[in-house]
This record gives structure tokens, sequence and C-alpha cells, in this order.
């Protein structure tokens, strides 16, 4: 089974009986003796599916929209310093020209 291809493959299980407790103990899973045996009647229809979605035509291409940016241009920008004094009249307390705060972020290490 070295070099098969995915098709080939579950050509090759659908085949063949497949051994659920082999498969459950490498994917590391407990199962009970009811779920095998409903496992082994589900998985030949599940590979007979997969089997169907490998030979969907793939050649359908979706149509995408087109990118556009929904941001307003910078456009007119106001000058700096426009609104410093007012804001710095509404401030509760400022040092200069900046407003001050409490520390929130300890510069101790």
């Amino acid at each position: 089974m070295g070099g098969l291809l995915f098709g080939e493959f579950i050509l090759y299980y659908s085949a063949m009986t497949v051994d659920i407790r082999s498969l459950a103990k490498l994917a590391r899973l407990d199962v009970t003796d009811e779920e095998v045996a409903k496992l082994e009647a589900e998985i030949p229809s599940i590979l007979d599916f997969v089997e169907t979605i490998k030979n969907a035509p793939t050649s359908l291409s979706i149509a995408t929209p087109a990118l556009r940016n929904v941001m307003r241009p910078d456009e007119n920008p106001h000058e700096s310093g426009t609104y410093t004094k007012e804001l710095l009249d509404a401030a509760p307390a400022k040092t200069g020209d900046r407003i001050a705060v409490k520390q929130v972020i300890s510069r101790k290490k």
C-alpha cells in the first residue's frame, strides 16, 4: 500500500474488511463492541461517499466581490493644536500643555 493515492486508498479499503479496532487504536479512541458493529456497517457507505466527492467537478469558480476601501479619505485634516486649549481647559489636571493622569503601569521590575 506504500504508493497509493487517496482515491486508490479508498478503493483498496472498500474492497476489504476494515479493522475498526486497529483504526480506533491508531486514533487513540476507546470504542465499545456496539460502536465497532455500527462503524463496520457505516464505513463502506462513508468511503463510497468520499469517492463520489472525489469525482465531483471542481472547475466551477465562485465570483468574489471586488475589494474596496470603506474608510473615508484623510482630506482636509484640522491643523495640529486647534483644539488643544479647549481640551486642556476641560481636563481636571494638567502639567504644562499635557493632561495629567494617574499612573496605571508600574515602573518597578
